[in-house]
């Protein structure tokens, strides 16, 4: 069965570098290009983290710019959650 419009699958990137004040959405899409930025974190041995209430207010952050303060705690989680999945692969 096809996917309806409203559940395309989706995809945001995110880069946190020292010197940031927060997080800043690097990479933004629906579809195809969902897929591909999966694909790219992927190749880069980046892990991919599955929240599509979070991917759905990424979304609405223009690309190249800072994540809002409202969203800071959920993006935290995920840097929580992969500062552990990266000192588990050590």
């Amino acid at each position: 069965m096809p996917r309806r419009d409203d559940e395309e699958r989706r995809a945001a990137a995110l880069s946190y570098k020292q010197g940031y004040y927060a997080p800043v959405v690097v990479a933004r899409g629906k579809g195809v290009v969902a897929e591909a930025i999966i694909a790219c974190a992927r190749e880069a041995g980046v892990y991919v983290h599955e929240s599509p209430e979070l991917v759905k207010l990424l979304m609405q952050v223009d690309s190249d710019q800072y994540i809002p303060p409202e969203l800071y705690r959920a993006v935290a989680e995920v840097l929580v959650w992969l500062y552990a999945m990266e000192n588990e692969r050590v």
